[in-house]
């Protein structure tokens, strides 16, 4: 009782010096805090994240997270891989084609891929026809759907598809219809593109109006290009073509800075990182050591403790088990030699029952074959031919089926392949009806019926133990 209070005291005690650790990271855990990172600009930190929570997902059979996390690598990879980026989003569209949940989510997947197969057609100077398919159906179930935000985002993309194509008209009527289901979130988006339509078609001052329209707000990126194109307009007024060149030549290298800034800030934001999470590590096993030295400390003394309790119960406990042992030790002999008597006499009784009962019951069997017309008229006929009608031996087999608990039935049943002459023989070696007679009643010699009994017991019954008769198989 005391080793037990002081095993189950002792475990509760290693729980709690357990109970401080930190939960094991989900897959929507990690995912979370790869958007935190790639929001802080840390684009490795953000891939590494998003990675893991693929993998945490994919274990953890976390469809949506799943889904989400590549579509999030894929955005993440978007600028410097893109062909990366359009596999990722197939997976992506695969996953929640398998394990679909929101078909909003459905439509961003394929405007996603559309975007980014457009990104691989268009540096390969391919063909845009996967790019069209991927948008196309997103369109379709958000109109269908009636999702104005999304109509306009997969019309955005549709007209960047076709500018591409260089079909201006066809992508300024796409971006004018965009900007007619667009929201306030998106119009800068479909403004830009608007506005380039524009500029394409060489139709400056509509160009000119939208890009003064459009409000970057803290947008650095959208900033710049609407700068950039604003002095690209007032540069082609002026007819400045060799200085429009040199311009996009510099603004390229504002955002080749801009580029390797945020890179810059990534490795600073990962170094932060780092050193938070060493310091978190360091404060984490300091207390963890300083826990654990009290628990030690507590668990000694509750052990020498119980130690005491335990020897002192022990003794005591010792000497009652042996005075119970030896009580009970005598009482089981007597019972024992009681029981060994009782059982005896049982036996002996009902091993004397038992022989009275098969006295009888063999009694019983001979005097009713005896009886039997049939046997009475094989036990007479001495060395003469004996012939038996088949309802004579359909009756003798009836009243051995009668008094041996239906044997010959459960033969027939058994061995359906048995002929009836193979049945008879049977039949009459059950009897016990002598060689002799047997052959008389087959007009064949004594060796004869020997052979076909042996053959009966190999053949049919699959016995080849010679010590072994046909007539010990048929009574067992």
């Amino acid at each position: 009782m005391y080793k037990r209070a002081l095993y189950i005291f002792i475990i509760g005690l290693l729980m709690m010096s357990c109970s401080q650790q930190s939960d094991p990271q989900t897959a929507a855990r990690c995912l979370e805090e790869a958007e935190t990172a790639l929001a802080n600009d840390s684009i490795y930190q953000g891939e590494t994240l998003l990675r893991k929570a693929i993998q945490l997902s994919e274990a953890s059979e976390d469809w949506h997270t799943h889904y989400i996390a590549y579509q999030r690598l894929a955005e993440a990879l978007s600028q410097s891989n893109p062909e990366e980026a359009l596999k990722l989003m197939k997976k992506a569209l695969s996953v929640y084609e398998q394990h679909p949940d929101n078909e909003r989510n459905y439509v961003m997947l394929l405007d996603y891929a559309g975007t980014y197969a457009a990104q691989v057609a268009f540096n390969a100077e391919g063909s845009f026809d996967e790019a069209l398919g991927f948008i196309n159906r997103a369109y379709d179930i958000a109109e269908k759907q009636q999702m104005k935000d999304m109509m306009c985002q997969t019309l955005t993309s549709r007209a960047n598809i076709v500018w591409a194509q260089e079909d201006y008209r066809q992508a300024l009527d796409l971006a004018h219809r965009a900007e007619s289901v667009a929201t306030t979130n998106l119009k800068p988006g479909t403004q830009q593109v608007l506005a380039r339509c524009y500029l394409s078609l060489n139709m400056l001052d509509s160009a000119e109006t939208v890009y003064r329209q459009i409000d970057p707000g803290n947008d650095v990126h959208l900033a710049y290009i609407v700068q950039s194109n604003l002095a690209k307009i007032a540069l082609r007024r002026m007819g400045a073509t060799q200085v429009e060149d040199s311009v996009d030549e510099a603004f390229l290298q504002i955002e080749d800075f801009y580029y390797k800034a945020l890179d810059q800030k990534d490795q600073y934001y990962q170094e932060t990182l780092r050193q938070e999470m060493e310091n978190q590590q360091l404060d984490y096993r300091s207390k963890m050591y300083g826990r654990t030295l009290l628990i030690t400390i507590i668990a000694s003394l509750i052990v020498i403790l119980a130690m005491i309790l335990a020897v002192r119960y022990r003794m005591r406990a010792q000497r009652r088990e042996r005075e119970l042992e030896q009580s009970k030790l005598e009482n089981e002999l007597l019972l024992q030699e009681q029981e060994k008597r009782q059982l005896q006499q049982e036996a002996a009784h009902q091993k004397a029952q038992l022989h009275q009962a098969n006295e009888v019951v063999a009694f019983l069997q001979n005097h009713i074959l005896e009886r039997t017309a049939v046997i009475q008229k094989l036990n007479q006929s001495g060395d003469s031919l004996i012939t038996l009608s088949p309802h004579e031996w359909s009756e003798i087999e009836r009243t051995l089926n009668a008094i041996d608990n239906n044997r010959f039935a459960h033969i027939r049943e058994q061995y359906p392949e048995m002929q009836e002459d193979d049945i008879r023989l049977c039949i009459l070696t059950r009897l016990g009806i002598s060689n002799r007679t047997i052959g008389n009643i087959y007009c064949i010699t004594i060796s004869a019926v020997q052979h076909r009994k042996l053959k009966l017991k190999k053949d049919v019954f699959g016995e080849s133990n010679p010590d072994i008769t046909l007539e010990q198989i048929l009574t067992s």
